[in-house]
């Protein structure tokens, strides 16, 4: 029931308990007195800020509210479950919930973690602790190789791509306010640069992918024109090509129809009410060297501005081949962001996320060592997205490779997300994945942007607290060492032993008996073995 007619619904009521009370029986009154009390209720739940569930559910919403107080394991499972309905870390509810909300963030009654369960993971910390200074900047990470002429400085934690079309209007704001009054970066995703990334002025990283939204010509292709003019704002600080990502890999875009209104079909180029996918594949480029060769064009018709591409990781082969022709042109991009296949914030085909893709470790392991074997890894900045939500995330992901982090899941719980799973329906009930204008209004940005802009403040200088707790003064000083993982119950070891780390050439050199077999049949000329 949304607002409008359940108060509709409360005056009726209201006016025939006063005309019984007027008419026929003193008692009625009593129930003049409750419609009166429900309506002030009703009245208060749309006019604040705080929840958006009660703006979209006056008075029934609370009582979501009053279950959580009267069974905390209730509000438990609300707030600490995965979309697959597994439960998430209680870490990610301590990071995001109450961080967004400003909330201390300490725990009583230590661990509750198995810390004997083969697989737990943990930081060894420095008996000689740094102390971090209360008035000491939050790290930045400079992207931009030899062929960049605008560099930008991007925050250890960032928004990742999250398109308008899958995002209402109103979380995209909350989020673009939220970073920029928070000094880190917005990830547009693929559905175009929309005047709500725009309006509050953010450092956006304007992803295109194989639609071309936003830089398309009417049948489809890439419009070099519409991208150079929209590259050059002043607010677009690094452009990023969408190869793959960790919800879909293999897959376009999916927006269903019901989402796909007249604003959307404006700013994308497409038909409106008409379900929008993008194409598997890409239209610009057939062969890792064209790949690169694009990049390179990118780059120079957005002013010399980082330019790089985003993939969650398939063949190990075809990565290869990439560098190779890397290697081959002299061209290098930027950075690159590794995206977990456990990642994804929105609707996909099931087995499309159970199944395909490589996960985050292992893809950004591999990246990492891709490039450093074959010497460009000073020239590339590596960008890491998949469930990273805590300060521990980010330290993990910087010590397996990474330069930096991206958030998506979490910024969206940040603006209101309560995980009901309802993002391909068009029926958001907090206005967070929704065209609805009904159910968009409920979230409000003012509040929201500020809870994204305590989330991320607060997961940052955790992360920077816990480097400073192992003993270093900078992100550059982790290492895989510093990460540590039980095999077994008896057995413990270091990410620095289980998994093999190429040094600077190697493969352009003697390739290790692990790597030959991939870096022989490597192509830069073809995809295919």
């Amino acid at each position: 029931m949304f607002p409008v007619g359940m108060v509709a619904g409360l005056l009726v009521a209201l006016t025939g308990a006063i005309c019984a009370a007027l008419l026929w029986s003193a008692p009625w009154w009593v129930a003049v007195g409750v419609l009166v009390a429900v309506l002030a209720l009703a009245a208060y739940d749309l006019l604040q800020s705080g929840h958006a569930i009660l703006r979209n559910y006056p008075v029934a919403g609370h009582l979501r509210f009053a279950l959580e107080h009267i069974r905390p394991e209730i509000q438990q499972y609300f707030i600490e479950r995965n979309y697959d309905g597994t439960p998430f870390d209680r870490d990610v509810r301590t990071s995001v919930y109450e961080r967004a909300k400003g909330i201390h963030s300490d725990q009583a009654f230590g661990t509750e973690r198995d810390v004997n369960a083969v697989g737990y993971e943990f930081l060894p910390h420095s008996t000689a602790p740094l102390d971090v200074a209360a008035d000491a900047p939050p790290p930045r990470v400079r992207v931009g190789g030899p062929d960049c002429t605008q560099p930008y400085d991007i925050a250890l934690l960032n928004v990742s791509a999250m398109s308008f079309g899958s995002l209402s209007a109103n979380a995209v704001l909350a989020m673009n306010r939220g970073a920029a009054t928070g000094g880190f970066a917005h990830d547009t995703g693929e559905g175009g640069l929309t005047e709500h990334h725009l309006r509050h002025g953010a450092d956006l990283v304007w992803e295109i992918g194989s639609g071309y939204f936003g830089a398309r010509t009417p049948d489809g292709d890439f419009d070099p024109a519409r991208f150079r003019d929209k590259a050059a704002l002043p607010t677009v600080r690094m452009v990023e090509l969408k190869l793959s990502q960790g919800a879909k890999p293999g897959l376009g875009g999916i927006l269903p129809a019901a989402k796909v209104s007249a604003e959307i079909a404006a700013a994308r180029g497409v038909p409106a009410g008409v379900t929008c996918v993008s194409p598997s594949g890409h239209r610009v480029f057939a062969t890792p060297r064209e790949l690169v060769l694009f990049i390179a064009r990118m780059r120079e018709l957005a002013g010399g501005k980082p330019t790089g591409f985003k993939l969650c990781l398939g063949s190990r082969r075809e990565l290869l081949a990439i560098c190779r022709a890397m290697v081959a042109e002299g061209v290098t991009p930027d950075f690159i962001v590794v995206d977990g296949a456990e990642g994804g914030t929105g609707a996909a085909p099931l087995e499309y996320e159970d199944h395909v893709g490589t996960p985050l470790t292992e893809g950004l392991i591999t990246v990492h060592n891709a490039l450093v074997g074959v010497g460009l890894r000073d020239r590339i900045r590596i960008g890491a997205s998949g469930k990273v939500a805590t300060g521990v995330d980010i330290v993990k992901r910087l010590a397996q490779g990474a330069d930096y982090t991206n958030s998506a899941r979490a910024m969206m719980m940040a603006v209101g997300c309560i995980q009901a799973q309802r993002c391909h329906t068009n029926t958001c009930p907090v206005g967070v994945a929704t065209q609805d204008p009904r159910r968009a209004r409920a979230l409000d940005v003012a509040d929201k942007s500020e809870r994204v802009r305590r989330y991320q403040q607060a997961t940052v200088a955790t992360a920077v607290q816990m480097m400073a707790s192992l003993g270093c003064a900078t992100p550059g000083e982790l290492h895989p060492g510093m990460l540590m993982r039980r095999v077994t119950h008896t057995d413990t070891r270091s990410y620095a032993e289980l998994f093999d780390w190429l040094e600077p050439g190697e493969l352009l050199a003697d390739p290790p008996p692990a790597w030959i077999a991939d870096w022989i049949t490597a192509d830069p000329d073809s995809f295919r073995a």
